[in-house]
This record gives structure tokens, C-alpha cells and sequence, in this order.
């Protein structure tokens, strides 16, 4: 399942098509706040740009475009921010997810919820995103992958 895919056009289409696919991802999240899309959606076509290399491209140059780490600090950085933007109105005495209840000086209320719903976009896309990538490398063993393809030095020195 891993690894160079046997047909040149599919690994020629592959790596074209992968960085559209991310440019969309990140158009989809930060449009999603006001129009159709949003984070889960934006995350999901985040997280096919960065799997398709894995089914497609040499190994080597897979995980050298995104790392194994990438998946769970992307997530789990995406679901603090989350937790963070969610519980910011509970500061000042509004409702969880309430931004109408932070004053900013200079905003309307209708600007700060707007920026707090782009917010919660963007911490969904990215916790999405590194969900996808860590579900994709446990089912497939990534792991594994990865270790057989660093240098025997490296191997070493992390038996340390």
C-alpha cells in the first residue's frame, strides 16, 4: 500500500495534483466561516494532499514531505487551539463558543464572533488534518516504514 505506486502517470499526476489539493484545503478553511466548507472539510482535502504522496510517491520522499510527527503535533495542536478559542467567552462570563461576550475595543460584537468562528475553522482544519494523517499511519504501519528507512546510525542511537 506504501511506497513508489508502479505507473508514472499516476505518480506524475500525484505529485501535481498535491499541492493544488493543500491550496484548496486552506481556501475551503478560510472560507468556511461564511460560505460552504469549513474545517472538517478544509482538514479532510489537507489531509488526502498529504496522504496521496504515501500511496504514490518513493517512501523517502514521502516522509521527508510530511513526517510521521506531523499528525498527532498538527491535532493535537488544532484541538488545543479549539479548546482555547471554545473557552474564552467562559473568561469574561459568556457561553462557551459565545465570541459576542468578548468586547474588543474598536470591534462590534459581529466582527469578534466572526473572527472567533474563523478561529474555530481554522483549529478544526488542523485538528481534522492530523487526525486523517495519524489514522492513515497506524492502519498502514507507517511507523515501521519510516524506521527501516533510516541509516543503521540512526537506528543505533536511538537503542540509547
Amino acid at each position: 500500500m506504501l511506497g513508489a505506486y508502479p505507473s508514472v502517470v499516476v505518480r506524475v499526476v500525484s505529485a501535481v495534483l498535491v499541492p493544488f489539493l493543500l491550496l484548496f484545503g486552506i481556501y475551503i478553511i478560510a472560507h468556511g466561516h461564511y460560505g460552504p466548507g469549513g474545517g472538517f472539510a478544509g482538514g479532510g482535502f489537507l489531509a488526502v494532499g498529504a496522504i496521496l504522496p504515501r500511496i504514490t510517491l518513493p517512501s523517502e520522499l514521502a516522509y521527508r514531505l510530511f513526517p510521521t510527527w506531523l499528525g498527532p503535533v498538527v491535532g493535537g495542536l488544532g484541538m488545543l487551539l479549539f479548546l482555547l478559542v471554545a473557552a474564552a467567552p467562559l473568561v469574561v462570563g459568556g457561553a462557551l463558543l459565545d465570541y459576542g461576550a468578548i468586547q474588543v475595543a474598536g470591534l462590534e460584537a459581529s466582527r469578534v464572533r466572526y473572527l472567533g468562528i474563523l478561529a474555530v475553522e481554522v483549529a478544526v482544519g488542523f485538528a481534522v488534518f492530523g487526525a486523517m494523517l495519524l489514522i492513515f499511519d497506524v492502519i498502514t504501519g507507517a511507523d515501521e516504514a519510516v524506521r527501516q528507512l533510516r541509516p543503521a546510525a540512526n537506528v543505533e542511537e536511538d537503542r540509547r
